[in-house]
């Protein structure tokens, strides 16, 4: 299973797999997500270590079943080779209705066929009032004309 762009990555596409990616999360469909990644992808997401596609798919199930209207966008850091570093900001409330925001880096590794091997996320949230969130866009892709991070001031 080939899933584009490929590496090497040039600006164009590395920006442009970030964007894919984002779309993916922000579908959380975890089935869909997971299929980004290699059978045997090895993730570090905060303090958790997790091994191959079938833990993927079970740690975004559990994810977004406590992490409830969430939304994220990611922006390209750099790149190189088969390598992308991203950073990115998520919002989400959680059961009781408290809202959080999230910010974190990640860096990426793909292999040949441009499914990802390797995930370093580091991440840190806080609550946020309701009144302070900023994004603001129906339930899935965030839309092309909303802003992104860097507008946003992130």
């Amino acid at each position: 299973m080939s899933r584009p762009p490929l590496p090497p990555f040039t600006e164009q596409t590395a920006t442009q797999k970030a964007r894919l990616a984002e779309d993916g999360w922000n579908s959380r469909d975890p089935a869909k997500v997971a299929l980004a990644y290699t059978p045997d992808s090895q993730w570090r997401n905060r303090a958790e270590f997790i091994n191959g596609r079938e833990a993927i798919e079970a740690f975004l199930k559990r994810k977004w079943a406590r992490e409830l209207d969430y939304r994220l966008i990611k922006e390209l850091w750099t790149f190189a080779g088969n390598r992308i570093a991203v950073r990115f900001a998520y919002e989400f409330h959680d059961d009781s209705g408290t809202w959080f925001r999230a910010y974190g880096n990640e860096n990426w590794e793909f292999d040949t066929d441009g499914l990802m091997k390797r995930r370093l996320a580091s991440i840190n949230e806080h609550p946020i009032a309701e009144t302070d969130r900023k994004f603001h866009w129906p339930l899935g892709r965030r839309p092309d004309d909303h802003p992104g991070l860097s507008s946003l001031g992130f």
